[in-house]
């Protein structure tokens, strides 16, 4: 707003025109205006006129009660024999100034009265003045909307813009509105930088696939399942009642490279087929489908078994976990009923039997191309079953392998930071402002004054709000707290260097440092809204003893400079300070007693000078608003003012309050805080550049076994709660996982044995996986465990594709070793094709930038590097796992 009009004003503006508009809104659980500067009826009294009159607060408050009320006295004529009947009515309760200014408060004689007015100034005021709000440096009002549980926040929010931009065209003349926090903003840029990377994961899945079939009529076939399987996944997940969103996208995009798995398979199938002669291209399908059914059953129960166990999970890794797991498994179901329905019809519709005399032609430049490609995939495939034959015959050096590799695994998992939901930029960087104990609102005004300045001479933040007389970290009131809020331009426009949020962040503190008795905090928003206020890590320090508020904050100060000597953390900071400036008053009860004197009139009197008493109620512009007595503001400005204060005895004279009454100045804490019933200290901190949140957690508890006496303890909360329980259920849920398909397995094959052939394999693509998220310098996060719990099922799929094709030859009486090396001969193609489409369909995801890059890099690079280097490795181990297990297995079954 312009100059013209105060935060009264601007406040009860919204409040009356605005708020009920927004509480309107379906999925609106709460509307929260910061200031509390709703209209009051203001009675500031004058002390010494009050005492001058033989009166008190209390007598003001009997007169308001008494003239400003209710009343129904009646009807003339109800129930008699007159023909009209009246209605009797009273004014009722009083709305303008000069009503309450010519309230009698007493007679004072020969027809002469004491008006309100005589004692006291009146205005239409505001009911609490301990708050400041400011928009674009301007005066304004903070207003805070949070949808109800399960609603749809887009929704939400386009319904509230829509409110404010039709609202526009009534605010009075220099009013407007910004929205310097608005959580659309990054989902909405965040969907479509996902959306624009399922488009590339098609565009590269299909290149891919092309490559290795090598016919357009092939590669329409798998091609043709992707939309068929993410329609049918959108259509099931409408019927769970999930919405489109940044996490069920993320696993579209894995379903691409999935989906069409199974599609390849059926394809290459009939295309060996057609290879070996066959001249139906029906009868090749049916020949091929007969041989492959079992794997693809097998692959789909095993992929949807991985994700059974997280589907259970609760909190935010639940939901994170859920979504993806639900998602994937309709997606994975889809495909195979695609495989086992829609591509057998299609490859005999649309696949051709391979013509005698095709080589004979003239080759065109993609034909030599792929001549090329087959020759040369021809003679790896021969060097690939030399190697075999080699490692077969040598079962130790793939016994050694597995067991390095999984020293590597777990030298990697040790080593690489552990975090749980990334920190993106997001757009929005808060700022929590403190001054000393007992500083005044108007003089943490000039600061945030001070700091709006900064802001507004910074080209990338686009919009900024503050408010003076909150803390936003402690959820604290007070005249020596203040928070900002700013909203960064757009992503587009901070491309270059120092613009990312966290560089600004820093540039922000060096702008800052300077400033006088303020100590300012920047932060940018926890990764999921609810679970906090601050990115980062926060905690309580709590005391289980009987210590004295000042004794807690010696040894949380204490506590907070031994963790601040850690290298992981950047900062560890509390807002708790025991050293407002207070007095301690004490009532001279004999003293008072002796005067005719109660304690509670001087109480009562003290209240209606200092506290302020709320006597009664009002109506004005359709909203019921409080009448308030209190002393104007320069009658009560320090403890001299007592002696202005008078209250009245039995004898009804007045009598000065201080005789009665002692102060102390004394220290402590303006707020105080419990956690689980024990006295707490709020601590909020990040970790140094370079560690994560998962070390500045065991830097915390390693400082807390060290430093913090018997008597104290700490308890985690907020997302870094969250965090250590999810980091309990990780490892359950990869066990269950991993369990789930042993037993689907054990089923499959009838054996208890042969599944570890399957199994074993694994921890060469977790390596891979972990390694590259090291190698990326990304966390050990819930994206990359969303990843690792999808390689399992892709991982077991390609040692499926092995296994059951050497046990097919098996049954039909090859040799063991020659059924190994035939069924992963066999095998190979398939295997890198839907390897490396799906490699390929995630490079966008590994290689992302803007933004949410954190989360697609962490998915993308653990899923990348764990199907690559699983199944460059896994080829060649596989085949030798499966003659060692299934040798026993036919040993132990004689």
């Amino acid at each position: 707003t312009n100059k013209e009009y105060d935060g009264t004003f601007v406040q009860n503006f919204a409040k009356i025109n605005l708020v009920p508009k927004l509480q309107r809104v379906k999925g609106v659980g709460q509307v929260n205006v910061f200031g509390g500067k709703d209209y009051s009826m203001r009675i500031w009294i004058d002390p010494e006129k009050m005492t001058a009159y033989n009166l008190t607060p209390k007598d003001i408050q009997a007169a308001l009660n008494e003239q400003n009320v209710e009343a129904a006295p009646g009807k003339f004529g109800e129930n008699a024999e007159g023909v009209y009947e009246y209605v009797i009515k009273y004014k009722g309760r009083l709305s303008q100034v000069s009503d309450y200014e010519n309230i009698v408060v007493k007679s004072t004689g020969n027809g002469n009265f004491l008006h309100l007015k005589d004692v006291a100034n009146i205005e239409l005021g505001a009911f609490n003045y301990g708050q400041k709000n400011f928009g674009m440096g301007q005066n304004g009002v903070a207003i805070g909307v949070f949808q109800t549980s399960g609603s749809n926040a887009n929704e939400i929010i386009d319904e509230v813009m829509s409110i404010l931009e039709e609202s526009k065209s009534t605010f009075p003349e220099g009013i407007e509105y910004v929205v310097p926090f608005n959580t659309k903003i990054f989902l909405d840029a965040s969907i479509d930088k996902v959306i624009t990377t399922l488009v590339e994961a098609f565009i590269l899945v299909f290149i891919v696939v092309f490559l290795f079939l090598q016919d357009l009529r092939s590669t329409l076939i798998p091609a043709i399942a992707v939309p068929v399987a993410i329609v049918g996944t959108f259509f099931f997940l409408q019927l769970f009642g999930f919405s489109i969103n940044m996490l069920t996208l993320f696993a579209m995009i894995l379903a691409i490279g999935i989906v069409v798995d199974d599609a390849i398979v059926v394809v290459e199938a009939v295309h060996a087929k057609l290879d070996e002669g066959v001249k139906s291209a029906k009868e090749a399908t049916l020949s091929a489908m007969s041989e492959i059914t079992g794997a693809i059953i097998s692959i789909t129960l095993v992929m949807a078994a991985v994700f059974v166990p997280v589907s259970f999970l609760q909190g935010p890794s639940g939901v994170f976990y859920q979504q993806f797991a639900i998602t994937l498994a309709v997606a994975i179901l889809i495909s195979a009923v695609n495989a086992l329905t829609l591509s057998p019809a299609l490859c005999a519709l649309f696949l051709k039997p391979h013509e005698e005399g095709e080589h004979h032609k003239k080759k065109n430049f993609k034909e030599r191309f792929f001549i090329a490609f087959n020759t040369g995939f021809d003679r790896m495939n021969r060097k690939y079953v030399g190697s075999l034959r080699f490692l077969v015959n040598r079962k130790w050096i793939t016994v050694v392998a597995l067991v390095v590799f999984s020293g590597i695994t777990y030298w990697l998992f040790a080593t690489t930071p552990a975090g749980f939901i990334p920190n993106e930029d997001r757009g929005i960087i808060m700022a929590d402002l403190t001054m000393p104990p007992g500083t005044t609102l108007e003089k943490t005004q000039i600061a945030v004054q001070e700091l709006d300045s900064v802001l507004k001479s910074m080209p990338l933040v686009e919009a900024r709000m503050s408010v003076v007389g909150f803390s936003l970290l402690n959820r604290v009131n007070g005249g020596s707290y203040a928070f900002t809020i700013m909203k960064l331009k757009d992503w587009k426009e901070r491309k270059g260097d120092g613009q990312s949020v966290d560089e600004i962040v820093k540039e922000l503190f060096g702008r800052t440092a300077g400033f006088k008795d303020a100590k300012i905090l920047f932060f940018t928003p926890p990764s999921v809204q609810g679970f906090g206020t601050a990115d980062g890590f926060e905690f309580k320090i709590q005391d289980t003893g009987d210590d004295d508020w000042a004794t807690v904050s010696k040894v949380s100060n204490e506590f907070l400079a031994e963790l601040g000597k850690r290298p992981e953390i950047q900062y560890a900071m509390t807002n708790f300070n025991p050293n407002f400036p207070q007095y301690q008053m004490d009532i001279n009860v004999e003293r008072a007693k002796d005067a005719g004197v109660s304690v509670s009139d001087i109480f009562n009197t003290m209240q209606g000078y200092y506290g302020g008493l709320y006597t009664t109620d009002f109506n004005r512009f359709g909203k019921q608003f409080r009448v308030m007595i209190q002393a104007k503001p320069e009658a009560r400005a320090d403890e001299n003012s007592i002696n202005t204060i008078y209250v009245r005895n039995a004898n009804n004279q007045m009598v000065a309050i201080s005789q009665f009454i002692d102060f102390k100045k004394i220290y402590g804490p303006e707020a105080v805080a419990r956690f689980n019933l024990l006295k707490a200290v709020n601590v909020n901190g990040k970790a140094n550049p370079g560690f994560s949140s998962g070390d500045a957690i065991k830097a915390i508890q390693e400082v807390a076994a060290q430093h913090l006496p018997r008597t104290y303890t700490y308890e985690f909360s907020g997302m870094t709660r969250e965090e250590i329980i999810a980091g309990g259920q990780a490892a359950g849920v990869f066990l269950l996982s991993l369990i789930f398909v042993y037993f689907l397995l054990s089923a499959q094959y009838e054996s208890y044995l042969v599944p570890f052939s399957v199994l074993l394999s694994l921890p060469v693509g977790i390596a891979g996986a972990i390694g590259f998220v090291k190698l990326a310098g990304l966390e050990n996060n819930i994206y990359f465990q969303v990843a690792l719990i999808m390689l399992i099922g892709l991982l077991a799929k390609n040692a499926i594709l092995i296994v059951e094709f050497a046990m097919q030859r098996r049954k039909h009486g090859m040799e063991l070793f020659e059924s190994a090396i035939e069924g992963a001969k066999a095998r190979l193609r398939p295997i890198l094709m839907t390897s490396f489409a799906f490699i390929f369909g995630l490079l966008p995801l590994a290689l992302s930038s803007g933004v949410g890059a954190v989360g697609n890099r962490s998915i993308g690079m653990g899923a990348v590097g764990g199907m690559l280097i699983g199944t460059l490795v896994g080829v060649f181990v596989i085949p030798v796992l499966f003659v060692i297990f299934q040798g026993w297995q036919e040993k132990i079954s004689g």
